[in-house]
This record gives structure tokens, C-alpha cells and sequence, in this order.
């Protein structure tokens, strides 16, 4: 079974080659490659769970080379979870971006782009939670980036290169901090292996050691959007279409999470920081919170409220608790699956009435009844409604938290329960917005425009249409499901508001429905469409079965996350697997 560790990594790395060269051909191999890949890492990240649930923590040494020489994949519980929930998330973003029709814009490029670098993506994202050392956990950050770049700019739109170089510039920065960090702890304790590490670092002396802690809490804090190291974010994910944003704020904050909650229980137990996460998690789950009652446009909201939700996983890492540890493993795999759940929503919000921005929508409980039901059920989730899985992980925090006793921890159980109750508060504002009162006057038309890479600037539509020869092609895509836009500014800017025409082609011709038309430079004019993908809605809808499916298999989940938890808090299981001993 140690065999089967490497191959979440190795398997979309080696399949990533293939579709390279296959390049935009031949779409529906690349469609069937890419799902058979990601289900294939479904099934082994199962295995792999079940493995390390019944067998305890699976360990393999790449090449037979020995800590702390040799590249180590640990795969126990806590790894195997994250695995399972992940795999099972980006395989349902794929299904979904394909009715969406995003990958076929490769058609446009030298290469196929999106396929690729998603897959990328997923291999990184299964790197760091298998990561049985800093460097290669360095490593799987790094290719998180590489891919996510790409994806954070699909299209080339302005709005996009500009978001997606703030969030490079952010990564980069965090990376060199971590470079920094990876070359002190050789430096003090002669490996980078965690096994080793958990065994050499308690002899080091406590200043350094609690240098090397507040050094790697802050980069991954970055990662993970802690305040005050999360100004990044709600720039960065609502400017990319939705399945992006999706797996991005479902996913790639957890991964930062993830890395926190296992070096502080590994590396650094009875840490002296535990203060400061509190304080850190208080801020993230208030001023997150607040920020998202002041938006008015539906990915904004959901970006803030993801800061806002970081702050209970850090809640349970900070008390360092076993009933906190055991809640926050909880609250990872349940935010994981509702916060994809509503981007993927907001996706197809924007992908029907063109715009996220709640003071344009109304009338979509009568318009669009499914619609409603697959945003209530998860945002009920998200807001902690019992007996749904947030309210399980929720609760499970409070507890802790009140059993640990102690001003900050009393202050985290207020604050937990106000911004449960704000956060209700949101999402019953954004449901009477966009679902439950009338249409506003002046809302978008089936077939207005929504974006293309040229017009995503105010002006531009009548500024560069000549010079850039953008003409209407007219000629929609095989599959007849475009991509939506990754714009939500309400400004609406790139929009040809109720024209029914190409934005930027310069032609009075309408488009169909859901078509697609060329708009100069690879760019791409997407228009609404009342008649959603079914693709796009069954994605969404199996999201919302998993979602429910942890309510549904809540005594098993705690049961699997108290025995994660001791064994994290153990920590010899983790060092004998890895070292033999």
C-alpha cells in the first residue's frame, strides 16, 4: 500500500506531458483524460484514508534514499482526508469549467493551457498535503504558483494580469520568507525531514525555536489569508472566472491551513505563540466578517467571508487542544466543499443575469427555482444551521474552547458565535437580494455581452475596436457552453448592456444565446444565456451532495477527525513511520 502514496503527485505530473502534446486538439480526449486522471486520484486518496485509518501513517522513501537525504510522501489521516475532499472537489470543478466550455479557448493559444495547468495544480495541492519534509512542502507551494498564475490570468484580460500579478507578487514574497526559514532550520537542526525535525528541534533553544515558529506561522499564514496577511485576497479570486476562483478559495487557502496545522502540532507542540494565533484568528473572523457585510457584490462577499472562516480553523489550531484539533480537521473539509460550492453558484448567477452585483439581481427564487436551492443549502451550511456540517464544526470549536477556559479563549467563543450569526446575517442579505425580491429595473438581457480580453476596460469598447480589428465571427463553439466572465465589477464594465452584440467587434449582427464570438487578440466576447449548461448545474448540485453528505456522515467524520487528532498530537505514529523506529 506505501506504493500507492506517490502517485496523487506523480500521476496528473506524467499525464500533464501528454496533453501538452496533444496540445488544443482533439477536445473531447483531453475532456476524457482529464476526468480519468482526477478519478483515478479520487479512488487512491480513498485508498490511501482507509490505509492510513485502519494501518495507521504510510510512508515511502523516493529512490530508497533515507531521511534526511532522500524526497519522504506521508500519507495519515489528516493527509488522507485532505486528499479524499480535494480530489473529490477539483474533480467536480472540472465537470463543471467543462460545460462551461473554459478549456475550449485553448483553440485559440499555440498549446492547450487549461487542462494542463489544472492538473498541475492538483498534483501541487497533493504534494504538500503528502509533504514529509520543508523543502519538498516548499516545493508543492512553488507549483501551486506556477499553475495558478496561469489560471488566475486565463483569458488575458487586464483586470486579470492585474490581480494575478498582486497575488504573484504576494506568493513570492512568502516564498523567499519560507527559503529563508527552510535554510535557518538546516542551519540549527541539520534536517529538513519532519520526523527528525519534531525529535532535533526540541533541543534546540527556545529563542531560535520560536523564531523558526513565527517564521513559518507567518508564510503560511500568507497563504492561508490570516489576517492581517489577507489584503490580497479579495482582489485576487473574483477577477477569475468561476471554476478559478472556486478551487482556488476552496482549496488553496486550506493548503496554508493545512501546513499551519501540521508543523505547530509536529514541529512545535506547547508553542508560545499560541496567544498571538488567538488574537489572529479573533481579527480574521471579525474584520472578515465585517468586510463582507459592507460588499455589495456577490464573489466579494464570499471572498470576505473566506477570510472570516480561516479564522475558526486557526481558532482550533491555537488552543492546540484535542477537541480543537479534532473541530478544526472537521471545519477544514466541511469549508473546503461550501465555500467552492457558493463560488461555483455565484459562477452560474453570473453565467444567467451577467453580473454578481446584488443590486442588479432579483427574482431568481421565481426565475430560477434549482438555482436557489443549490445557493440556500449551502449558505445555510455556511452560516452553521444545524444539523448541517457547519454547525457540527462550529460546535465542536465552541466546546473546545470553553473547555480550554481562559480570557482569549472565551473571547474566540463570543466571537465565533457573532460572526456565525453575521454571517447569517449576509447570507440571508444576499438570498432577499438576489433570489427572494423582484427583478430590478434595467436588468441584463439574455445575450448581452459580458467580457472579452480587449473590452474589460470602461472605454474601450469605443476606443480600440478598429485598431484592433476585433470582428465578429458569429461562429459559436461545438459544445454551445462558454466561459463565464471572471469580471465583477459593478461598473459593468466590458459589457454591451442590452445590445445582444459582440463587445468590441465593431458589427451590428446579434449573437445567439450562449454563443461565443471572437473579439480580436485570442479574446473572446462571452454573452448570457438564461438555459444554463447541465454540466455546469449537476457539478454544482453533486457539491452540494457532498456538502450534505458530511451532515449525513457526522458521527463516523468526528469519530475519524478525534482519532486524526490524536494521533497528530501523539506524534509518534508520524516519526515511527517515517524513521522506522
Amino acid at each position: 500500500m506505501n506504493a500507492l502514496v506517490p502517485l496523487p503527485v506523480l500521476l496528473p505530473l506524467c499525464v500533464t506531458g501528454l496533453k501538452l502534446a496533444i496540445g488544443p486538439r482533439l477536445h473531447r480526449l483531453q475532456r476524457f483524460i482529464s476526468i480519468a486522471v482526477l478519478g483515478a486520484v479520487l479512488v487512491l486518496s480513498v485508498l490511501l484514508m482507509v490505509a492510513a485509518d485502519r494501518h495507521g501513517p504510510l510512508s515511502v522513501h523516493l529512490g530508497d534514499f533515507a531521511p534526511p537525504v532522500g524526497i519522504t510522501l506521508v500519507a495519515d489521516r489528516l493527509a488522507g482526508l485532505m486528499l479524499t475532499v480535494s480530489s473529490a472537489v477539483t474533480l467536480l470543478v472540472l465537470v463543471y469549467s467543462l460545460g462551461q466550455g473554459m478549456a475550449d479557448r485553448d483553440d485559440q493559444a499555440p498549446v492547450g493551457v487549461f487542462h494542463p495547468a489544472y492538473l498541475i495544480l492538483v498534483a501541487g495541492v497533493s504534494c504538500t498535503f503528502l509533504a514529509g519534509d520543508l523543502v519538498n512542502l516548499y516545493v508543492g507551494f512553488e507549483i501551486m504558483l506556477v499553475a495558478s498564475f496561469v489560471l488566475l490570468t486565463i483569458g488575458g484580460t487586464a483586470t486579470r494580469i492585474r490581480a494575478g500579478s498582486t497575488y504573484v507578487i504576494i506568493s513570492l514574497f512568502s516564498s523567499v520568507l519560507f527559503l529563508v526559514a527552510i535554510a535557518m532550520t538546516y542551519a540549527v537542526a541539520g534536517t529538513v525531514n519532519l520526523a527528525q525535525l519534531a525529535q532535533r528541534l526540541q533541543e534546540v533553544p527556545l529563542g531560535v525555536r520560536t523564531l523558526l515558529e513565527a517564521m513559518l506561522l507567518t508564510v503560511f499564514a500568507i497563504k492561508a489569508a490570516v489576517f492581517p496577511l489577507a489584503a490580497w485576497l479579495p482582489d485576487s479570486y473574483p477577477t477569475a472566472p468561476a471554476p478559478v476562483t472556486a478551487v482556488f478559495a476552496g482549496l488553496l487557502t486550506k493548503v496554508g491551513v493545512y501546513s499551519m496545522l501540521r508543523t505547530q502540532t509536529l514541529l512545535f507542540p506547547g508553542h508560545r505563540l499560541g496567544d498571538l494565533l488567538m488574537l489572529a484568528a479573533l481579527a480574521s473572523m471579525v474584520v472578515g466578517i465585517l468586510g463582507a457585510v459592507a460588499q455589495t457584490d456577490l464573489k466579494r462577499v464570499l471572498s470576505f467571508t473566506l477570510i472570516s472562516h480561516i479564522g475558526y480553523m486557526v481558532f482550533g489550531i491555537a488552543l492546540a487542544g484535542h477537541g480543537s484539533i479534532s473541530g478544526a480537521i472537521v471545519y477544514v473539509a466541511h469549508h473546503i466543499t461550501v465555500q467552492t460550492t457558493l463560488f461555483l453558484v455565484a459562477g452560474l448567477i453570473e453565467r444567467r443575469d451577467g453580473t454578481t452585483e446584488l443590486t442588479r439581481l432579483g427574482g431568481l427564487a421565481r426565475a430560477a427555482p434549482l438555482l436557489a436551492v443549490l445557493f440556500f443549502v449551502p449558505a445555510m451550511n455556511l452560516a452553521g444551521i444545524p444539523p448541517l456540517s457547519g454547525f457540527i464544526g462550529k460546535l465542536g470549536l465552541m466546546r473546545a474552547g470553553i473547555d480550554a477556559g481562559g480570557a482569549w479563549a472565551w473571547a474566540l467563543v463570543a466571537g465565533s458565535a457573532a460572526t456565525s450569526l453575521l454571517t447569517l446575517y449576509v447570507m440571508a442579505k444576499v438570498w432577499n437580494l438576489a433570489f427572494w425580491r423582484d427583478a430590478p429595473p434595467g436588468a441584463e438581457e439574455e445575450g448581452v455581452v459580458l467580457e472579452s480580453a480587449e473590452d474589460d476596460e470602461p472605454g474601450d469598447d469605443e476606443e480600440g475596436n478598429d485598431e484592433e480589428g476585433g470582428g465578429a465571427t458569429g461562429s459559436p463553439e461545438p459544445t454551445g457552453s462558454p466561459e463565464p466572465t471572471g469580471s465583477s465589477e459593478p461598473t459593468g464594465s466590458g459589457r454591451a448592456a442590452g445590445s445582444g452584440k459582440a463587445a468590441g467587434s465593431g458589427s451590428d449582427l446579434p449573437v445567439p444565446a450562449g454563443a461565443v464570438v471572437a473579439a480580436g487578440f485570442l479574446g473572446q466576447s462571452i454573452t448570457t444565456t438564461k438555459r444554463l449548461p447541465w454540466p455546469m448545474l449537476a457539478a454544482t448540485g453533486a457539491a452540494v451532495a457532498l456538502g450534505l453528505s458530511y451532515t449525513v456522515l457526522g458521527g463516523p467524520l468526528t469519530t475519524f477527525t478525534q482519532a486524526a487528532a490524536t494521533e497528530l498530537l501523539a506524534r509518534t505514529p508520524y516519526i515511527e513511520a517515517v524513521l522506522g523506529r
